[in-house]
């Protein structure tokens, strides 16, 4: 059967992993035709645009995984990009601190992990802490000096220029009709139909439903998490990058403070669970979304995993006194009236059937398919050297069909 493809590789997810894509495709395979689907009207509208704009340096990840690999090569990757392009950027190094005992061990393991990770790091005593950040306080640090700070969405603008592949917005996918000696063809809600070669889906916080559009049992789903942030009304507070010591049980980072690269100091972000994928606030529900959650196993086994975390998270949400608290441990010196609300994100976190939370990008291959089944956080820095594993992946199915 002759088929008119519209493109040789259709990509559905226009923020910062699918335009990585994208470029990287049209870069390791020049001619071959892509199309991005997007059903915002912009780029980076989700995950990509509403974070703190750090690119981390990679040492809080388990040596050896992908998200320790493509962190530290994507975070220098990265800085190489935006000066290429004058994207507003900078490397400032950032604080990890340790308030209490307890935390000391978990502190030492980090400078073990980031050497291990081939990361520079400086220990730090309490007298050393206030060089870099005089209103902090703590029992110990360690200064990493590879972490940033970026305009992410400005990257992703530029990715989508520069890749040369056709990007369509607006184009929310409503069906897939995968057919493995032929390819696959997309219809989205305006009635279009896309015909490709092979499917690559970055869709972020709706990733698992597209894999199942396609027909392929993801083995996860995505549990949505709101990370909620404040503003400091006295940026000149902290002077760049500080965070707690995270808890290896759980992959979030805690509240942290993080001076962007506009100047203004963002205190967060805490992590409650989301009633909707696009739940930015507690008035956002959607039933259907909130009942895929409740009905799949894996949510209930984490909750009772991590329901004492969760709840210390929800207080943090509900009372600004306490997350006003939680900030205190690092920065005595705020008040309540200092922490300003700021838009708030949401981590699209896959949770296998076992309660598992998935620690590491996920990547699967399907008939014709490439699925990103988890790319939360360090996935923007990461975004260079994971589009080129995921190019890599979809030219070989690509080869193959």
């Amino acid at each position: 059967m002759r088929v008119a493809y519209d493109c040789d590789v259709l990509v559905i997810g226009g923020g910062i992993v699918g335009l990585a894509t994208a470029y990287a495709i049209t870069r390791a395979a020049p001619g071959t035709r892509v199309t991005v689907l997007e059903k915002e009207r912009g780029p980076a509208r989700h995950q990509t645009g509403r974070n703190s704009g750090v690119i981390h340096s990679g040492i809080y990840y388990r040596p050896g995984s992908l998200k320790a690999r493509y962190a530290v090569r994507g975070a220098a990757e990265m800085v190489k990009f935006c000066a290429e392009y004058d994207i507003a950027h900078a490397v400032t190094g950032k604080l990890i601190v340790a308030t209490e005992k307890a935390e000391l061990p978990r502190l030492h393991g980090l400078v073990q992990r980031g050497r291990e990770n081939g990361i520079p790091v400086r220990e730090l005593g309490p007298t050393q802490i206030a060089e870099y950040e005089p209103q902090v306080r703590g029992l110990a640090a360690i200064h990493v000096g590879t972490t940033g700070v970026c305009d992410f969405v400005a990257v992703a603008r530029q990715l989508a220029e520069s890749s040369g592949a056709e990007i369509r917005y607006g184009a929310q996918v409503v069906r897939i009709d995968r057919r493995p000696a032929l390819g696959v063809a997309v219809r989205t809600a305006d009635g279009a139909v896309v015909r490709g070669r092979v499917l690559v889906n970055c869709a972020g916080l709706h990733c698992d439903e597209i894999a199942r559009l396609a027909g392929d049992e993801p083995g996860m789903r995505i549990i949505p998490f709101r990370g909620e942030y404040y503003s400091l009304a006295r940026p000149e507070l902290v002077h760049g990058l500080v965070y707690p010591v995270p808890d290896p049980a759980f992959p979030f980072l805690g509240v942290h403070l993080t001076r962007g690269i506009d100047g203004d100091v963002h205190i967060g972000p805490n992590a409650v669970p989301a009633l909707a994928r696009e739940g930015y606030g507690w008035g956002v529900v959607r039933p259907r979304e909130v009942g895929v959650a409740v009905a799949w196993p894996g949510s209930w086994r984490m909750a009772r995993r991590h329901w004492r975390y969760g709840a210390g998270e929800l207080r943090r949400s509900v009372s600004k006194a306490a997350f006003t608290g939680a900030v205190r441990r690092l920065l005595p010196a705020v008040t309540p009236d200092d922490l300003i609300p700021a838009s708030a994100g949401v981590r699209a976190q896959a949770v296998l059937r076992d309660g598992t939370l998935a620690d590491d990008f996920l990547i699967e291959e399907g008939p014709r398919t490439v699925h990103v089944l988890n790319a939360p956080s360090p996935a923007a820095t990461a975004s260079l050297p994971i589009g080129r594993e995921i190019a890599r992946r979809a030219l070989g199915v690509l080869a193959g069909a």
